[in-house]
């Protein structure tokens, strides 16, 4: 009788060699010389050269239950450039430039032909970020997931010299908010949109919608912009007083972490974010959402970016110049609003006008 293996248990080894391989071959053309030594080792090493006093700034996400609308379609070369994005759009919001990237990827039974398609798009979103990716882990766990199905997680790693860091401390009334177009619905509020899409509306994930100009799944999978070379390049030009990323929570939750403190007392106290909506174009996709699944406006907006993935807070003097740089760097971008002062009862809100 043959002894048992760890393969016989649902565990394919070789199949994980075959994942490396296709990693080592992608995280490569990623790799920039501070990189230190190759894909394989048991730790990734990366050379702080060039900064006097750096800050580290990491962050941590994944990719939602967008991954369902992969799955649905099986199509894979997406996602991974919105794990990437769902995490450096984070660190720059710091002023950080991305520097390196992990993922982690798990799954009942690696198929080397999913696997590559999720790897190339991680390659991708790096490449977009102006990052390395230098490492991560694929584990195999028979019996966790359903069969043919993923989760997805990311890690990125930025630096900033600390005079350049940006905390929002400098944000003062009279600063106006500078919106930057999102691509869709980039990875937020998938089970939501879901729901709208498959359970009220009835779509198939093939249908095309006149409104959207295209399918229900190619709609749902447009990949997250990324920002960070973007964000960069308007860093070095002029002073950006405080950023947010418009992710889970919409403009409520997002917006007021960008205040001094996060906006918790201080001297946010006396502040507010007025956004002025009809300032900026709503994206097709949410107008479709609003419709079919009767939601009240004020959800939407604490719920979608409804069009806006980043925003920037900078000096009135700058706004046309923000603007202009940000146009050249082919980024749609909107003056939508402004930091006012408020009565008590406002202190540190988001105002939707």
């Amino acid at each position: 009788m043959p002894k048992l293996t760890y393969k016989q248990s649902g565990v394919d080894i070789e199949a994980g060699y075959e994942v490396v391989k296709q990693a080592k071959a992608l995280a490569l053309k990623t790799f920039d010389k501070n990189v230190l030594g190759g894909i394989g080792g048991f730790g990734a090493a990366y050379d702080l050269r060039g900064y006097k006093q750096p800050l580290l700034v990491s962050g941590a996400d994944g990719v939602g239950t967008k991954l369902k609308i992969a799955f649905m379609l099986d199509k894979h070369d997406t996602v991974g450039i919105d794990l990437v994005a769902m995490n450096v759009d984070d660190v720059v919001t710091c002023g950080a430039k991305p520097l390196f990237f992990l993922d982690y990827i798990g799954t009942g039974k690696i198929k080397p032909r999913i696997t590559a398609q999720i790897l190339k798009g991680i390659a991708e979103g790096c490449r977009q970020a102006g990052c390395a990716l230098i490492g991560g882990e694929t584990a195999e766990m028979p019996g966790f997931y359903p069969d043919g199905e993923y989760d997805l997680a990311g890690f990125a790693v930025g630096a900033v010299e600390k005079k350049n860091f940006i905390d929002g401390s400098k944000i003062k009334k009279g600063d106006v908010i500078v919106g930057i177009a999102s691509s869709g619905l980039h990875s937020n509020a998938y089970s939501l949109a879901r729901k709208v899409f498959f359970d009220v509306g009835k779509y198939k994930i093939g249908q095309r919608v006149a409104e959207l100009g295209q399918t229900v799944g190619e709609a749902l999978l447009t990949p997250t912009k990324i920002y960070a070379k973007t964000i960069l390049k308007l860093a070095q030009a002029l002073d950006i007083k405080g950023m947010a990323h418009i992710t889970g929570g919409g403009f409520p939750e997002n917006v007021a972490r960008i205040f001094p403190g996060g906006g918790k007392g201080g001297a946010a106290a006396s502040m507010s974010a007025r956004i002025e909506k009809g300032s900026w174009p709503i994206l097709p996709i949410f107008k479709v959402i609003k419709t079919v699944g009767d939601i009240a406006e004020a959800e939407m907006y604490r719920t979608f970016n409804m069009g806006i993935g980043m925003v920037v807070v900078v000096a009135q003097k700058d706004v046309e110049r923000s603007l202009k740089i940000l146009k050249s760097n082919q980024a749609r971008a909107y003056a939508i609003g402004e930091i006012a002062g408020v009565p008590k009862k406002d202190n540190g809100k988001v105002i939707l006008e």
